[in-house]
Protein backbone atom coordinates (compact mmCIF):
# COMPACT_ATOMS: atom_id res chain seq x y z
CA UNK A 1 0.00 0.00 0.00
CA UNK A 2 1.82 2.98 -0.96
CA UNK A 3 1.43 6.12 1.61
CA UNK A 4 -0.97 8.80 -0.59
CA UNK A 5 -3.67 5.36 -0.89
CA UNK A 6 -2.86 4.95 2.97
CA UNK A 7 -3.88 7.77 3.78
CA UNK A 8 -7.06 8.58 1.23
CA UNK A 9 -8.39 5.07 2.59
CA UNK A 10 -7.57 6.10 6.18
CA UNK A 11 -9.97 9.03 6.48
CA UNK A 12 -12.80 7.29 4.84
CA UNK A 13 -12.36 3.80 6.08
CA UNK A 14 -10.68 3.40 9.25
CA UNK A 15 -11.09 7.23 11.02
CA UNK A 16 -14.10 7.69 10.07
CA UNK A 17 -13.10 11.62 9.33
CA UNK A 18 -12.17 13.44 6.18
CA UNK A 19 -10.26 16.75 5.94
CA UNK A 20 -13.09 18.42 5.99
CA UNK A 21 -13.67 17.52 9.71
CA UNK A 22 -10.53 19.92 10.36
CA UNK A 23 -10.32 24.06 11.16
CA UNK A 24 -9.97 26.16 8.13
CA UNK A 25 -6.24 25.50 7.72
CA UNK A 26 -7.16 21.56 7.28
CA UNK A 27 -4.87 18.78 8.93
CA UNK A 28 -1.73 20.52 8.72
CA UNK A 29 -2.69 23.36 11.07
CA UNK A 30 -0.59 24.02 13.96
CA UNK A 31 -3.29 23.89 15.99
CA UNK A 32 -3.72 20.06 14.74
CA UNK A 33 0.06 19.08 14.89
CA UNK A 34 0.24 15.56 17.47
CA UNK A 35 3.60 15.64 19.07
CA UNK A 36 5.27 12.12 20.14
CA UNK A 37 7.62 10.70 22.47
CA UNK A 38 9.34 6.68 21.48
CA UNK A 39 10.32 4.20 24.83
CA UNK A 40 11.95 1.35 23.47
CA UNK A 41 13.62 2.09 19.72
CA UNK A 42 15.81 -0.72 18.93
CA UNK A 43 13.34 -2.98 16.76
CA UNK A 44 9.67 -2.62 16.48
CA UNK A 45 10.00 1.02 18.03
CA UNK A 46 12.54 2.73 15.31
CA UNK A 47 9.50 1.02 13.09
CA UNK A 48 6.70 3.30 15.29
CA UNK A 49 9.38 6.28 15.22
CA UNK A 50 9.14 6.35 11.57
CA UNK A 51 5.65 5.36 10.62
CA UNK A 52 4.33 7.83 13.14
CA UNK A 53 6.54 10.34 11.72
CA UNK A 54 5.13 9.74 8.01
CA UNK A 55 1.35 10.87 9.24
CA UNK A 56 0.34 14.14 8.56
CA UNK A 57 1.04 16.91 10.66
CA UNK A 58 3.10 14.31 13.32
CA UNK A 59 6.38 15.01 14.67
CA UNK A 60 8.23 13.03 17.07
CA UNK A 61 10.01 15.17 19.35
CA UNK A 62 11.64 12.55 21.77
CA UNK A 63 13.24 9.24 21.70
CA UNK A 64 13.80 7.50 24.93
CA UNK A 65 16.13 4.33 25.37
CA UNK A 66 18.71 3.06 27.53
CA UNK A 67 21.08 1.32 24.78
CA UNK A 68 23.59 3.10 22.59
CA UNK A 69 22.98 1.35 19.50
CA UNK A 70 19.36 1.25 19.71
CA UNK A 71 18.97 5.13 20.26
CA UNK A 72 21.31 5.27 16.66
CA UNK A 73 18.32 3.15 15.26
CA UNK A 74 16.05 5.31 16.36
CA UNK A 75 17.98 8.27 14.89
CA UNK A 76 18.24 6.38 11.62
CA UNK A 77 15.07 5.70 11.25
CA UNK A 78 14.07 9.13 11.54
CA UNK A 79 16.96 10.61 9.71
CA UNK A 80 14.47 12.06 6.97
CA UNK A 81 11.84 13.89 9.45
CA UNK A 82 12.09 17.68 9.92
CA UNK A 83 12.74 17.50 13.55
CA UNK A 84 15.65 15.78 14.69
CA UNK A 85 14.48 14.05 18.08
CA UNK A 86 15.89 14.81 21.46
CA UNK A 87 17.55 11.54 23.12
CA UNK A 88 16.37 10.85 27.15
CA UNK A 89 17.77 7.65 28.45
CA UNK A 90 15.45 7.78 31.72
CA UNK A 91 11.64 7.38 30.91
CA UNK A 92 10.74 9.49 34.37
CA UNK A 93 12.96 12.21 33.16
CA UNK A 94 11.18 12.02 29.49
CA UNK A 95 7.70 12.14 30.80
CA UNK A 96 8.94 15.61 33.34
CA UNK A 97 8.43 17.05 29.54
CA UNK A 98 5.62 19.17 28.78
CA UNK A 99 5.95 19.82 25.19
CA UNK A 100 4.66 16.39 23.75
CA UNK A 101 0.98 14.82 23.83
CA UNK A 102 1.69 11.38 23.52
CA UNK A 103 4.35 8.18 24.48
CA UNK A 104 4.30 5.27 22.24
CA UNK A 105 5.86 2.26 24.52
CA UNK A 106 7.75 -0.31 22.67
CA UNK A 107 10.00 -1.41 24.99
CA UNK A 108 9.96 -5.01 26.96
CA UNK A 109 7.12 -6.09 28.52
CA UNK A 110 8.06 -5.87 32.03
CA UNK A 111 7.86 -2.09 31.09
CA UNK A 112 4.16 -1.64 29.57
CA UNK A 113 2.03 -1.48 32.06
CA UNK A 114 4.30 0.63 34.52
CA UNK A 115 5.48 3.20 31.78
CA UNK A 116 1.78 3.53 30.62
CA UNK A 117 0.50 4.68 34.05
CA UNK A 118 3.11 6.93 34.34
CA UNK A 119 2.79 8.04 30.85
CA UNK A 120 -0.89 9.31 31.57
CA UNK A 121 -0.48 10.47 35.30
CA UNK A 122 1.53 12.82 33.80
CA UNK A 123 -1.17 14.03 31.24
CA UNK A 124 0.29 12.22 28.15
CA UNK A 125 -1.65 10.00 25.72
CA UNK A 126 -0.77 6.72 25.26
CA UNK A 127 0.27 3.71 22.30
CA UNK A 128 1.51 0.61 23.82
CA UNK A 129 2.26 -2.35 22.18
CA UNK A 130 0.70 -5.46 22.70
CA UNK A 131 0.95 -7.30 25.30
CA UNK A 132 -0.38 -4.23 27.62
CA UNK A 133 1.10 -6.08 31.01
CA UNK A 134 3.36 -8.44 31.80
CA UNK A 135 0.78 -10.20 33.96
CA UNK A 136 -3.20 -10.58 34.32
CA UNK A 137 -2.82 -7.54 37.32
CA UNK A 138 -1.39 -5.25 35.50
CA UNK A 139 -3.89 -5.59 32.93
CA UNK A 140 -6.50 -4.48 35.59
CA UNK A 141 -4.09 -1.81 36.75
CA UNK A 142 -3.63 -0.36 32.86
CA UNK A 143 -7.43 -0.67 32.19
CA UNK A 144 -7.77 1.33 35.82
CA UNK A 145 -5.61 4.36 34.70
CA UNK A 146 -7.28 4.28 31.74
CA UNK A 147 -10.79 4.88 33.16
CA UNK A 148 -9.25 7.64 36.20
CA UNK A 149 -7.06 9.99 33.85
CA UNK A 150 -8.98 10.41 30.91
CA UNK A 151 -6.06 9.68 28.45
CA UNK A 152 -6.32 7.45 25.68
CA UNK A 153 -4.53 3.90 26.16
CA UNK A 154 -5.01 2.21 22.78
CA UNK A 155 -3.01 -1.07 22.70
CA UNK A 156 -1.11 -2.63 19.36
CA UNK A 157 -3.51 -5.12 18.21
CA UNK A 158 -3.52 -3.43 14.94
CA UNK A 159 -5.78 -6.00 13.23
CA UNK A 160 -9.01 -3.79 14.88
CA UNK A 161 -8.36 -0.97 12.52
CA UNK A 162 -7.71 -2.46 9.74
CA UNK A 163 -10.68 -2.06 7.39
CA UNK A 164 -11.35 -5.36 5.62
CA UNK A 165 -11.39 -6.83 9.15
CA UNK A 166 -13.63 -4.46 10.46
CA UNK A 167 -15.79 -5.15 7.44
CA UNK A 168 -15.19 -8.86 8.38
CA UNK A 169 -16.22 -8.55 12.01
CA UNK A 170 -19.31 -6.90 11.04
CA UNK A 171 -20.35 -9.46 8.64
CA UNK A 172 -19.98 -11.70 11.50
CA UNK A 173 -22.12 -9.70 13.29
CA UNK A 174 -25.00 -9.70 11.20
CA UNK A 175 -25.11 -13.59 10.59
CA UNK A 176 -22.50 -14.16 7.48
CA UNK A 177 -21.99 -17.44 9.02
CA UNK A 178 -24.96 -17.76 11.16
CA UNK A 179 -24.11 -18.41 14.91
CA UNK A 180 -20.15 -18.14 15.28
CA UNK A 181 -19.49 -20.67 17.61
CA UNK A 182 -15.92 -21.86 17.48
CA UNK A 183 -12.24 -19.99 16.64
CA UNK A 184 -9.11 -21.57 15.81
CA UNK A 185 -6.12 -19.09 15.26
CA UNK A 186 -2.24 -20.27 15.15
CA UNK A 187 1.07 -18.90 15.13
CA UNK A 188 4.07 -20.46 13.10
CA UNK A 189 8.00 -19.86 13.06
CA UNK A 190 11.16 -20.67 12.85
CA UNK A 191 13.21 -19.82 15.62
CA UNK A 192 16.34 -20.95 17.01
CA UNK A 193 17.97 -21.74 20.20
CA UNK A 194 19.32 -19.13 22.24
CA UNK A 195 21.40 -21.13 24.00
CA UNK A 196 22.89 -21.24 27.81
CA UNK A 197 23.78 -17.46 28.55
CA UNK A 198 26.95 -16.73 30.68
CA UNK A 199 26.89 -13.64 33.22
CA UNK A 200 29.56 -11.11 32.50
CA UNK A 201 30.12 -7.56 32.99
CA UNK A 202 27.10 -5.07 31.25
CA UNK A 203 28.13 -3.43 28.18
CA UNK A 204 29.35 0.17 28.63
CA UNK A 205 26.50 0.81 26.26
CA UNK A 206 24.22 -0.19 28.87
CA UNK A 207 22.05 0.92 30.73
CA UNK A 208 21.08 -2.73 32.82
CA UNK A 209 19.41 -0.50 36.21
CA UNK A 210 16.82 1.10 33.83
CA UNK A 211 16.59 -1.74 31.60
CA UNK A 212 15.36 -4.03 34.57
CA UNK A 213 13.53 -0.86 35.71
CA UNK A 214 10.38 -2.03 37.40
CA UNK A 215 11.54 -5.72 37.39
CA UNK A 216 13.67 -7.48 40.10
CA UNK A 217 17.31 -7.36 39.99
CA UNK A 218 18.66 -9.95 38.42
CA UNK A 219 22.48 -10.54 36.72
CA UNK A 220 23.21 -9.68 33.26
CA UNK A 221 23.64 -12.45 30.63
CA UNK A 222 24.95 -12.47 27.41
CA UNK A 223 21.52 -13.97 25.82
CA UNK A 224 18.85 -11.78 26.86
CA UNK A 225 19.41 -8.08 25.18
CA UNK A 226 17.87 -7.35 22.52
CA UNK A 227 15.26 -9.67 21.90
CA UNK A 228 15.62 -12.71 23.64
CA UNK A 229 14.07 -11.96 27.14
CA UNK A 230 10.66 -12.70 25.52
CA UNK A 231 11.58 -15.93 26.64
CA UNK A 232 11.75 -15.79 30.45
CA UNK A 233 9.19 -15.19 32.69
CA UNK A 234 10.93 -12.42 34.19
CA UNK A 235 10.41 -10.09 31.93
CA UNK A 236 8.67 -11.63 29.22
CA UNK A 237 5.35 -13.37 28.19
CA UNK A 238 6.16 -16.36 25.45
CA UNK A 239 4.81 -16.62 22.25
CA UNK A 240 0.74 -16.57 23.61
CA UNK A 241 1.22 -12.66 24.18
CA UNK A 242 4.32 -11.95 21.78
CA UNK A 243 2.36 -13.30 18.88
CA UNK A 244 -0.73 -15.31 19.89
CA UNK A 245 -1.87 -11.89 21.32
CA UNK A 246 -3.06 -10.81 17.86
CA UNK A 247 -4.66 -13.79 16.45
CA UNK A 248 -6.55 -14.72 19.86
CA UNK A 249 -7.91 -10.93 20.09
CA UNK A 250 -9.48 -11.35 16.59
CA UNK A 251 -11.23 -14.65 17.54
CA UNK A 252 -12.60 -12.66 20.96
CA UNK A 253 -13.82 -10.08 18.34
CA UNK A 254 -15.50 -11.80 16.13
CA UNK A 255 -17.27 -14.00 18.24
CA UNK A 256 -18.43 -11.44 20.88
CA UNK A 257 -16.69 -13.27 23.60
CA UNK A 258 -15.93 -11.45 26.95
CA UNK A 259 -14.18 -12.85 29.84
CA UNK A 260 -13.82 -17.09 29.41
CA UNK A 261 -15.13 -20.16 31.98
CA UNK A 262 -12.17 -22.57 31.43
CA UNK A 263 -8.92 -22.29 30.04
CA UNK A 264 -6.20 -25.29 29.25
CA UNK A 265 -2.83 -25.29 27.81
CA UNK A 266 -0.46 -28.30 26.53
CA UNK A 267 3.00 -28.02 25.10
CA UNK A 268 6.23 -27.47 26.48
CA UNK A 269 10.00 -26.51 25.42
CA UNK A 270 10.39 -29.16 22.66
CA UNK A 271 13.02 -28.50 20.13
CA UNK A 272 16.01 -27.48 21.96
CA UNK A 273 17.44 -27.40 25.65
CA UNK A 274 18.39 -24.24 26.41
CA UNK A 275 17.55 -20.71 28.39
CA UNK A 276 14.55 -20.69 26.70
CA UNK A 277 11.74 -20.68 29.79
CA UNK A 278 8.73 -20.20 28.02
CA UNK A 279 6.67 -22.61 25.37
CA UNK A 280 8.21 -22.90 21.90
CA UNK A 281 5.14 -25.37 21.41
CA UNK A 282 1.81 -24.39 23.14
CA UNK A 283 -1.99 -25.39 22.11
CA UNK A 284 -4.67 -23.66 24.11
CA UNK A 285 -8.07 -23.45 24.84
CA UNK A 286 -10.99 -20.99 25.81
CA UNK A 287 -14.57 -22.01 27.07
CA UNK A 288 -17.16 -18.81 27.38
CA UNK A 289 -19.72 -20.91 29.07
CA UNK A 290 -21.52 -23.60 27.26
CA UNK A 291 -21.81 -22.09 23.61
CA UNK A 292 -18.53 -20.67 22.36
CA UNK A 293 -14.62 -21.18 22.35
CA UNK A 294 -11.55 -20.57 21.48
CA UNK A 295 -8.48 -22.48 20.14
CA UNK A 296 -5.10 -21.08 19.36
CA UNK A 297 -1.53 -23.07 18.31
CA UNK A 298 1.42 -21.66 18.46
CA UNK A 299 4.73 -23.41 16.93
CA UNK A 300 7.91 -21.41 17.67
CA UNK A 301 10.23 -23.44 16.41
CA UNK A 302 8.23 -24.97 13.11
CA UNK A 303 6.74 -22.70 10.61
CA UNK A 304 4.88 -25.53 8.23
CA UNK A 305 2.01 -23.26 7.93
CA UNK A 306 -1.90 -24.08 8.60
CA UNK A 307 -4.33 -23.33 5.78
CA UNK A 308 -1.22 -21.97 3.96
CA UNK A 309 -0.70 -19.12 6.33
CA UNK A 310 2.21 -18.71 9.04
CA UNK A 311 -0.48 -16.94 11.15
CA UNK A 312 -4.04 -16.38 10.79
CA UNK A 313 -7.57 -17.72 12.55
CA UNK A 314 -10.92 -19.25 11.41
CA UNK A 315 -14.00 -18.44 12.71
CA UNK A 316 -17.15 -21.35 12.51
CA UNK A 317 -20.99 -20.89 12.82
CA UNK A 318 -23.20 -22.57 11.93
CA UNK A 319 -24.02 -21.56 8.32
CA UNK A 320 -20.60 -21.19 7.35
CA UNK A 321 -16.85 -20.38 7.71
CA UNK A 322 -14.65 -17.21 7.76
CA UNK A 323 -11.08 -17.76 7.11
CA UNK A 324 -8.37 -15.16 7.62
CA UNK A 325 -5.47 -15.11 5.77
CA UNK A 326 -2.77 -13.50 8.93
CA UNK A 327 -3.37 -9.84 7.62
CA UNK A 328 -6.18 -8.40 6.80
CA UNK A 329 -7.70 -10.32 4.12
CA UNK A 330 -10.39 -12.99 4.78
CA UNK A 331 -12.96 -15.59 2.77
CA UNK A 332 -16.20 -16.91 3.97
CA UNK A 333 -17.63 -19.88 2.73
CA UNK A 334 -21.17 -21.31 2.76
CA UNK A 335 -21.88 -24.96 4.56
CA UNK A 336 -21.26 -26.65 1.12
CA UNK A 337 -17.61 -24.92 1.29
CA UNK A 338 -18.32 -22.57 -1.52
CA UNK A 339 -16.71 -19.56 -1.15
CA UNK A 340 -19.31 -16.50 -1.09
CA UNK A 341 -17.07 -13.49 -0.46
CA UNK A 342 -14.01 -12.50 -0.59
CA UNK A 343 -11.36 -9.32 0.33
CA UNK A 344 -7.61 -9.20 0.10
CA UNK A 345 -4.97 -5.98 1.06
CA UNK A 346 -1.73 -6.13 -1.04
CA UNK A 347 0.10 -7.24 2.02
CA UNK A 348 1.10 -10.30 3.03
CA UNK A 349 1.60 -11.51 6.76
CA UNK A 350 5.19 -12.59 7.97
CA UNK A 351 4.88 -14.19 11.13
CA UNK A 352 8.97 -14.00 10.73
CA UNK A 353 9.42 -10.31 10.82
CA UNK A 354 9.98 -9.35 13.90
CA UNK A 355 9.42 -5.08 12.74
CA UNK A 356 6.23 -5.71 11.66
CA UNK A 357 4.18 -9.36 10.18
CA UNK A 358 1.59 -6.90 8.76
CA UNK A 359 3.73 -4.41 6.84
CA UNK A 360 1.61 -1.01 6.22
CA UNK A 361 -1.64 -2.48 7.70
CA UNK A 362 -0.72 -1.10 10.93
CA UNK A 363 -0.47 2.40 10.07
CA UNK A 364 -4.27 2.04 9.85
CA UNK A 365 -3.92 2.30 13.85
CA UNK A 366 -1.64 4.47 14.27
CA UNK A 367 -3.46 7.06 12.41
CA UNK A 368 -6.60 6.06 14.59
CA UNK A 369 -5.01 6.93 17.53
CA UNK A 370 -3.07 10.10 16.05
CA UNK A 371 -6.74 11.34 15.44
CA UNK A 372 -8.32 10.38 18.47
CA UNK A 373 -5.46 12.56 19.72
CA UNK A 374 -6.93 15.20 18.11
CA UNK A 375 -10.15 14.24 19.14
CA UNK A 376 -11.35 13.30 15.91
CA UNK A 377 -12.02 9.96 16.31
CA UNK A 378 -12.64 7.07 18.90
CA UNK A 379 -9.79 4.67 19.99
CA UNK A 380 -10.43 1.24 18.32
CA UNK A 381 -8.92 -0.78 21.03
CA UNK A 382 -9.29 0.96 24.17
CA UNK A 383 -6.93 -0.97 26.34
CA UNK A 384 -9.83 -1.67 28.65
CA UNK A 385 -11.29 -3.91 25.29
CA UNK A 386 -7.58 -4.85 24.42
CA UNK A 387 -6.51 -6.32 28.01
CA UNK A 388 -9.53 -8.95 27.84
CA UNK A 389 -7.93 -10.88 24.98
CA UNK A 390 -4.60 -10.46 26.91
CA UNK A 391 -5.68 -11.97 29.96
CA UNK A 392 -6.91 -14.98 27.73
CA UNK A 393 -2.76 -14.97 26.80
CA UNK A 394 -1.56 -14.81 30.37
CA UNK A 395 -4.11 -17.61 31.79
CA UNK A 396 -2.98 -19.83 28.94
CA UNK A 397 0.87 -19.39 30.18
CA UNK A 398 -0.54 -19.94 34.08
CA UNK A 399 -2.74 -23.00 32.91
CA UNK A 400 0.42 -24.56 31.06
CA UNK A 401 3.25 -23.79 34.37
CA UNK A 402 1.03 -25.34 36.84
CA UNK A 403 -0.31 -28.37 34.72
CA UNK A 404 -4.38 -27.09 35.77
CA UNK A 405 -7.50 -26.71 34.36
CA UNK A 406 -8.39 -23.51 34.73
CA UNK A 407 -12.06 -22.58 35.88
CA UNK A 408 -12.26 -19.03 35.95
CA UNK A 409 -15.19 -16.30 36.92
CA UNK A 410 -16.83 -15.25 33.69
CA UNK A 411 -17.49 -11.55 35.05
CA UNK A 412 -13.65 -10.81 35.14
CA UNK A 413 -11.11 -13.90 34.23
CA UNK A 414 -10.30 -13.72 37.50
CA UNK A 415 -9.00 -18.13 38.99
CA UNK A 416 -11.27 -19.86 41.34
CA UNK A 417 -10.11 -22.08 43.57
CA UNK A 418 -6.84 -22.51 42.53
CA UNK A 419 -3.93 -21.08 45.29
CA UNK A 420 -0.88 -21.95 43.09
CA UNK A 421 -2.23 -20.63 40.03
CA UNK A 422 -3.34 -17.07 41.67
CA UNK A 423 0.09 -17.05 42.71
CA UNK A 424 1.17 -16.26 38.79
CA UNK A 425 -1.47 -13.77 38.82
CA UNK A 426 0.58 -10.58 39.46
CA UNK A 427 4.33 -10.37 39.94
CA UNK A 428 6.76 -8.90 42.71
CA UNK A 429 8.08 -5.73 41.94
CA UNK A 430 11.69 -3.53 42.50
CA UNK A 431 11.62 -1.56 45.64
CA UNK A 432 10.33 2.04 44.19
CA UNK A 433 9.16 0.97 41.49
CA UNK A 434 6.19 -0.94 41.81
CA UNK A 435 3.07 0.54 39.76
CA UNK A 436 0.32 2.24 41.74
CA UNK A 437 -3.00 3.75 39.72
Amino acid sequence: MNRRKFIQNTSAAAAGVTILNFPVFGKNAPSNKVVLAVMGVNSRGSYLAKSYASLQNVEVAYICDVEDHAIQNGLDALKDAPRKPTIVKDIRELLKQKDFDALLIAAPDHWHTPAAIMGVQNGKHVYVEKPCGQNPYEGELISQAYLKYGKHIQMGNQRRSMPTLMEAANLIKQGAIGKAYFAKAWYTNNRQSIGVGKVIPVPATLNWDLWQGPAPRKDYKDNLVHYNWHWFWHWGTGESCNNGTHEIDCCRWFLEAEYPTKVTSAGGRYAFKDDWQATDTQVASFEFGGDKSIAWEGRSCNNYPVEGESRGFIIYGDGGTLVNDGGGGYKIFDTKNKLVKEAGTDVKAEANNLVSSTGNLDLYHFQNFVDAVRGDAKINSPVTEGSKSVLLCHLANVAQRTGSVLHCDPSNGHILNNEEAMKLWKREYEKGWEPVV
